[in-house]
């Protein structure tokens, strides 16, 4: 007996959207909060799907995230774009700032944008594959809370820190990574936990920095960063670039100020390119020269990142979202109850 249904991506999008609706977030914001959230959940990247709304609507209900919060656009016409999330979600402040990145890149060659007083759950690739599709390459870099300890350290400084990338190609999905700069992404081993599932060694550290296999005792120590001293640096480069460089919230900052909610509120970076620009003077495509490299590496037998997400959301589009009985369950709470739908 099955205990998994399939669920139109239409009826998935309704309910998330009716669980943000009833919770009192303005329109707009709950439209762009459940776009993030389904697209993750029809890419299967189960960490960033309809698991975050009980974080998100925990936020809300704590006063921690401001569901009624406006992003203001400041434009200084030129190459730094900032928007202030007003302490509201990170997705409509992208989507405030997004037109007028995608212009200044364009007509500069390449143009930054800043968000500001935001709070962050989702994942970085949603943005980097939307404005790829534009034409532009993309860098993403956020910080987060300090769960994860430097390389030879034991205590928790910096975020999970997610990265991502994206390269456009003609006639097919962009080229798009997104990664934590930890070994794993906290969602994850936060799903296992519920699962009742162990993790695998080199994810985490208990509290008296011995190693260890169980969720529970990972996530109350400390998470580990991806390649040791490498991925530690590179972590380290996003609380300086996309934390102290903006003025913001530092991994370490943001989960002090928040008390150990359950998002974080912090500030982001997003670097647009536009290739053709850079290239002009070549008189090459750059976009064709990309697909050199990315063949060169599909011929010799090389999954692509992203390569999953995408069968998966081909799937999705013929047959739907499959989820648990228990995923159901709770998703049709939320989108009945609202915030009343919350366990406290």
């Amino acid at each position: 007996m099955t205990t998994e249904t399939y669920i139109s991506i239409d009826t998935l999008r309704a309910q998330v959207y009716a669980a943000f609706a009833k919770s009192g977030v303005r329109p707009e914001t709950a439209r762009s909060v459940t776009d993030v959230i389904v697209a993750g959940e029809r890419d299967n990247c189960k960490s960033h799907g309809i698991y975050r709304i009980e974080g998100c609507l925990r936020s809300v209900a704590s006063g921690k995230a401001n569901p009624t919060a406006v992003p203001v656009l400041k434009d200084s016409r030129k190459a730094i774009i900032e928007v202030d999330a007003a302490g509201g979600f990170s997705c409509p402040a992208y989507n405030t700032g997004r037109p007028t990145l995608i212009e200044r890149a364009k007509e500069l060659g390449m143009a930054s944008l800043v968000i500001r007083d935001a709070l962050h759950f989702s994942a970085l690739w949603y943005e980097v594959e939307d404005l790829a599709r534009t034409g532009l390459a993309v860098i993403s870099m956020c910080p987060s809370y300090a769960f994860v300890a430097p390389a030879g350290g034991t205590t928790p400084l910096f975020g999970t820190n997610p990265f991502a990338f994206g390269y456009p190609r003609k006639g097919t999905h962009p080229y798009v990574f997104d990664f934590a700069t930890s070994v794993a992404a906290r969602g994850d081993m936060e799903m296992r936990r519920i699962a009742g599932e162990p993790i695998p060694e080199g994810w985490a550290i208990a509290p008296d920095g011995s190693p260890t296999t169980d969720a529970g005792e990972g996530l109350a120590g400390a998470m580990l960063p991806f390649g040791s001293h490498k991925g530690s640096a590179i972590s380290s480069m996003i609380e300086l670039m996309a934390g102290a460089m903006l003025g913001e919230f530092m991994s370490k900052e943001a989960l002090d100020f928040a008390e150990g909610g359950p998002l974080p509120r912090h500030g982001a970076l997003i670097i647009a390119f536009d290739p053709a620009r850079f290239a002009h003077s070549s008189g090459r495509d750059p976009v064709a020269e990309g697909e050199v490299l990315i063949n060169a590496m599909t011929d010799q037998g090389a999954r692509l990142p992203s390569e999953r997400r995408y069968a998966a959301r081909k799937t999705a589009h013929t047959h739907g979202v499959l989820l648990s009985k228990t995923e159901i369950t709770r998703l049709e709470a939320f989108a009945a109850r609202g915030l009343g739908a919350l366990d406290y």
